[in-house]
């Protein structure tokens, strides 16, 4: 355990965040993704079973820059005929402080997406629709 770090934020996960550079991708996944195949041509695939992707963000937002200079949050589009639940978005965009455009994206446009991902992570959320990719940015100099 560490100071000012989360206890939802696994060592694996904090190592993952750190390698990142700006521009690279990762995606909080819900329980039902398959992350083990998509992200099977991503650098690593991690799992946080019984947490909530909400939950997971909040604890990574403070330590994970959101990129500034392309939209920085992908979400899944409803495919045709479906509905997507609002409450899922606004809890997301809570847990990330995120007031900005979220990019929605068709189902298997997203699948293509996650494959180039750095990093998949498979989350116990259960809402449909609840998978979110995350671009990082340029990480603010401490002075």
């Amino acid at each position: 355990m560490l100071k000012g770090i989360s206890p939802v934020i696994s060592p694996d996960l904090l190592k993952v965040m750190s390698e990142m550079g700006h521009g690279d991708e990762i995606v909080i996944s819900d329980a039902h993704f398959p992350a083990h195949y998509f992200g099977k041509d991503c650098n690593y695939v991690l799992r946080a079973d019984g947490l909530a992707a909400d939950k997971l963000m909040a604890g990574m937002i403070p330590l994970f820059e959101l990129d500034s200079y392309a939209p920085p949050v992908i979400m899944m589009e409803a495919v045709p005929g479906d509905t997507l639940d609002p409450e899922v978005e606004k809890k997301y965009r809570a847990a990330l402080k995120f007031d900005g455009e979220i990019v929605r994206m068709e189902r298997y446009a997203f699948y293509e997406r996650a494959k180039k991902a750095f990093a998949v992570v498979l989350t116990g959320e259960t809402a449909k629709y609840g998978n979110i990719i995350l671009k990082k940015g340029v990480t603010p100099v401490c002075n």
